[in-house]
Order: structure tokens, then sequence, then C-alpha cells
């Protein structure tokens, strides 16, 4: 039997070598983009609409005003705008049956760069079981790879999207699976850091920075496994 390849690309600009394989693929912004859009859908969002850019978003947002604007720039929510990018912003009350246009510094743009993948998946450590599941499902039904986009920060590497990858990775592990180096070196990251994977991902540079800006409990909930089932699909531009 072929075994199901599994590559790992550790910055935003680098999704679109997944598209040229042909892969599915699996974004993952642990903080906090990757958390915010699980937990939206979770509570109910009908669906989020990711924009690269502020202006875009603004100008998308004059189209469709019932539509919730929403996003970041270095953590905070930029002006006008009507929730910021904290997953515990996204409360029932506020986001059930909305849709939600969405711009993030990293997160979309791993979105962007992932257009005209088939299949493109969004994963966190909130829902890291759900989505190796699936991801590992759909690879295997469709005779394709693997591509876990580890979106990192401002365009350098981040340590908690990096063990987030590690530990997908870890629970597709198994005879007819194969790892490219990158994508076992995090599994190898991951599986030292073990039941403490959280714990670990809240020391990254990142994390330090949100607990600096007073979004602590942001870096507590997106460092927590399983919270949620739902694995959000990227479908002609939309979350659901």
């Amino acid at each position: 039997m072929r075994k199901t390849p599994v590559h790992l690309e550790v910055l935003a600009r680098y999704a679109d070598k997944g598209v040229e394989r042909g892969d599915v693929i699996v974004i993952i912004d642990v903080f906090r983009c990757s958390s915010t859009i699980v937990t939206a859908l979770k509570n109910g969002a009908k669906a989020v609409i990711p924009v690269r850019t502020v202006k875009e978003a603004v100008k998308l947002h004059e189209k469709n005003p019932d539509w919730i604007l929403a996003g970041e720039r270095m953590g905070r929510k930029p002006k006008g705008f009507q929730l910021g990018n904290s997953p515990l912003e996204y409360r029932r009350e506020l986001v059930e049956g909305r849709c939600i246009i969405l711009t993030t510094t990293d997160g979309t743009k791993a979105i962007e760069k992932s257009k005209g993948a088939e299949d493109i998946l969004i994963g966190a450590l909130i829902n890291v079981s759900a989505v190796s599941k699936l991801a590992l499902r759909i690879a295997r039904s469709k005779g394709k790879g693997i591509t876990l986009v580890a979106s990192g920060r401002r365009g350098s590497f981040s340590l908690e999207d990096f063990l987030c990858a590690g530990k997908i990775a870890e629970l597709m592990q198994g005879p007819e699976v194969e790892f490219s180096d990158s994508a076992l070196a995090a599994l190898l990251a991951s599986r030292g850091a073990g039941r403490a994977i959280g714990e670990v991902a809240k020391s990254s540079h990142h994390a330090t920075y949100l607990k600096s800006i007073g979004l602590g409990q942001d870096v507590d909930f997106c460092s927590k496994l399983d919270l949620s089932d739902k694995v959000p699909l990227v479908h002609d531009g939309m979350i659901t």
C-alpha cells in the first residue's frame, strides 16, 4: 500500500508548496487565528471569511454591513473593528448565525497562500485530535499527501505552531505514513514535550508578548488540547 507522505512548512509564505504537491493542507496558527476560527464555528458562526489586509476587510464589511468585522494587528484589535482575534470574544450570543470577516497577521496569510488546494483544514491545539484524523482520512481516500503549515509569527518561526504540527503528526504516525525531515523533527519535539506540550507552547516568544499586552487568558485557552471536535474547512474563500 502506498504510504501517505506528511510534509511540514514552517512559515505561512511556504504554504503554496503544499498546493504545488496537491496535498491536503492543514493551516496552523495556535496563537490565535486557528483557535479563534475553531471557537467561532463551534459557537455557531455561519462562516468565517479570511481576508489578507485590514483595508480589504473594511471594504468587504462596507459591502456586507451585517457581517462581523474582526481581526488583529500586533495582537490588538484594529480601530473600528467589532471583534479582535481573541477566541474568548467569540461567544455564542455574539456569533451564532453570523458571518465573520477575519484578518490576522499570519494565519489568514497562510490561508491565502493555500488558494488552489482542494482540501484546506484549520488546525490548532484545541482541535488537534479531530484535525489529525480528518486530514489523514481525506488524504488516504484521495491518494494524496499532507502538508502541515506552521504559520509562524510575522515571517519568523514560532514554537507553538511547530509543536502543534508535531502533535498532529504524532497522532497520524503508523506504518502507512511517512514523514519529511521537518515533520519528523516536529513530531519528536511534540513527543519530547509530552503531556506538558501546552505549557511548553506558553513559553514561546509570541505567548510572552501576548501576555505582556494583557492577553494571558487567550494564551491559556489556546494551549489546551482537544476542546473541540470541530474541523473548519476552507472552500471558495469561506471557512465553515
